[in-house]
């Protein structure tokens, strides 16, 4: 049928093709089926199914089970596709042959696929006959483009491997920038999600598994949240939970139990903020005044003052106790990090125990600053000669 068009327009076509199914993956696999973080008509969720069967003959309850499994055994032995622990190339390489394997695992779908499709279509077309929709494409591919229609089909075929399987579990949990600090080593590839739907905004979703957005930053682009936004305006979808974004109100400055609900909710953000304008601002002072030796410990060894423990192997931890022994005012800022993190993990304290312990945090934190400030001062004049 399309038998003599123009080389760009079949690659046009090819990118086209696979980007109807990266948006399968992250709106109707990913946000709607494994986290629940949106509805969808029915019409959508069957299409999308369907194309999915068509292009990667995925099993909705396999895919949703390894992922759930995923971010429940995340970076652990039983993570399904951790390159902390199986190494970055066997990821980025072996990406779906170790979906594959854990997709085996009936312990795996019994724990984590529950809620998925169980209709007549699942049960005896696209899970009985998963490759069999693979077959379909290839054919379809053949009538409609001819003798290049393989090299289109064979495209369709390794792009969720290569892409999903590969650069997104194993690139998304190693390289990139982090604007959270969950615990575990997401990333974000890209600031522009454009090529994975939004799925490369990494670490923003583990920092809000639930959320139906991925983006964070305003120079972030999440096109399956586009995407989304367009499907609701024609109510084929609703969305139910996305990410909480603070709202700073510089008139209370009491410390109630509305304070402590609210640090609970927005922890990633405080710790982001805390982050940016604690620890940053301090290790440029502290640079400033250090010599070369010290200047380079600060800077291999920052990082890791707002890591999540639980992410320290030894080398890191040995570059943070270099950093600590380097500055003090660097110890006071991670040791106020640390306490301020045990607060959210006292889950069973009484709500009075953590106001007590929010407000005791408050009340230490208020005086070292105003003592690290006349340090600073002190520090500033003797540089100047300004007192001996």
């Amino acid at each position: 049928m399309f038998h003599a068009l123009p080389v760009w327009l079949y690659v046009v076509i090819t990118l086209g093709l696979t980007h109807i199914t990266i948006a399968s993956v992250t709106i109707y696999l990913h946000r709607h089926q494994a986290h629940r973080a949106l509805d969808l008509h029915p019409l959508c969720s069957h299409f999308f199914r369907f194309w999915l069967w068509l292009t990667t003959g995925t099993v909705t309850r396999q895919w949703v089970a390894i992922h759930r499994k995923h971010h429940a055994k995340v970076e652990t032995a039983e993570d399904p596709h951790s390159p902390q622990q199986v190494g970055i190339t066997r990821v980025l390489l072996e990406g779906a042959e170790l979906y594959k394997r854990e997709a085996a695992n009936l312990q795996t779908l019994q724990q984590y696929g529950h809620d998925t499709p169980d209709d007549w279509l699942e049960r005896n077309v696209y899970d009985s006959h998963s490759y069999f929709g693979i077959v379909i494409m290839l054919m379809i591919d053949l009538l409609l483009f001819g003798a290049i229609g393989i090299t289109i089909w064979a495209v369709q075929m390794i792009w969720i491997p290569v892409f999903a399987a590969g650069i997104i579990n194993g690139a998304g949990h190693w390289w990139g920038y982090r604007n959270f600090e969950p615990a575990d080593a997401s990333t974000n590839i890209l600031p522009i999600g454009v090529l994975i739907g939004g799925e490369e905004l990494h670490n923003n979703h583990h920092a809000f598994a639930s959320s139906a957005r991925f983006s964070s930053a305003w120079y972030e682009i999440d096109v399956g949240w586009y995407y989304i936004r367009l499907m609701q305006a024609f109510r084929l979808a609703r969305v139910r939970k996305v990410a909480p974004r603070p709202v700073l109100d510089y008139k209370n400055q009491t410390i109630d139990l509305d304070t402590v609900k609210a640090l609970a909710s927005y922890r990633m953000h405080v710790m982001s903020r805390y982050a940016r304008d604690v620890v940053r601002h301090v290790c440029r002072d502290e640079k400033a005044r250090a010599d070369k030796v010290g200047r380079q410990v600060l800077r291999r060894g920052r990082k890791f003052l707002v890591r999540h423990h639980l992410l320290l192997d030894e080398a890191s931890r040995h570059r943070l106790d270099a950093v600590l022994a380097e500055s003090d005012a660097l110890k006071v800022v991670y040791e106020f990090s640390q306490r301020l993190q045990s607060i959210w993990h006292m889950k069973t304290a009484s709500h009075e125990t953590l106001l007590q312990s929010l407000q005791d945090w408050c009340h230490h934190a208020e005086p070292s600053r105003r003592i690290d400030c006349r340090k600073r001062e002190v520090q500033h004049r003797h540089r100047l000669g300004l007192c001996r």
